[in-house]
């Protein structure tokens, strides 16, 4: 099978599992984050078609707060404007300082340049997103799209209680796979409004948009995500090559964000 044929295949099963979720939950519309990210754009691409068929909205929304850059905004609204029947730009910066002081204890007393306060506040922010998110779903009678995958599953990299969604159509797909796949969709299926949007995203340099670092791989010490993702997959074949990479010591330090919540067993509770 070609890589052509491989990504033509996985659309249509996914999109055809899309559209059966989505009917036999009785759910009336798909609400996505788009934050001009790869890992958005492709979850917008992919929806764009189930929510066209079945007459329901997808309903996006660019969420951005005070750290997102200029760039990451426009792609943002690229996407959305592109695949969204709903779209909206909403800046909650003004309501994170608000809210800020009241749930930061000694606020003034905080080094806003340490990395790890920068962290805290990153994930203030997506959970402010995620509240506006699930809102609108409760609105409409609809479902929050994830956006995560699996390599981000594998590094823990997303916030708990902030970036997942509902339903993830991409958590599966290592990070290259995600590239390829929008690739296929720009080339292939896209308007050229819907192109132009998918190569940018693909094209950016990708971020979190938190303002911790100026880019994920950064953040990872990696040079590329095919780098990320290979040595991901060499360690879980039983590799000990990476072992002390930091690739694979991020792995293994967010092993509790892939088992949140931890429940104590029965057998422990009432163990004599």
């Amino acid at each position: 099978m070609t890589a052509k044929e491989k990504y033509r295949k996985a659309i249509a099963n996914i999109r055809t599992h899309l559209k059966k979720y989505l009917l036999d939950n009785n759910l009336h519309a798909m609400v996505l984050g788009v934050s001009g990210g790869i890992d958005s754009a492709l979850t917008a691409a992919l929806a764009h078609s189930v929510a066209k068929e079945l007459n329901m909205p997808l309903i996006t929304r660019s969420i951005t707060i005070e750290s997102n850059k200029e760039d990451e905004i426009n792609r943002s609204i690229l996407v959305g404007k592109a695949f969204g029947t709903d779209f909206r730009h909403v800046d909650l910066t003004e309501a994170f300082h608000l809210i800020q002081p009241y749930i930061v204890e000694d606020l003034n007393k905080e080094n806003k340049a340490d990395v790890r306060f920068k962290i805290r506040m990153g994930n203030i922010k997506a959970r402010m997103r995620m509240i506006y998110l699930y809102d609108l779903a409760a609105k409409n009678k609809g479902i929050v799209l994830s956006t995560d995958n699996y390599t981000e599953l594998l590094l823990g990299f997303w916030t708990l209680h902030g970036d997942v969604g509902d339903l993830g159509m991409i958590q599966n797909l290592w990070k290259m796979e995600v590239y390829e796949m929008a690739k296929y969709l720009a080339e292939n299926e896209a308007n050229q409004q819907q192109a132009q949007a998918l190569w940018a995203c693909i094209n950016a340099t990708p971020t979190d948009g938190l303002g911790i670092t100026s880019s994920d791989l950064e953040q990872l010490g990696a040079s590329s995500y095919n780098e990320v993702d290979n040595i991901l997959k060499s360690y879980l074949s039983g590799s000990k090559e990476y072992i002390n990479h930091p690739v694979v010591k991020r792995h293994i330090a967010t092993h509790f964000k892939r088992n949140n919540p931890y429940n104590f067993p029965r057998e422990i509770i009432f163990k004599d």
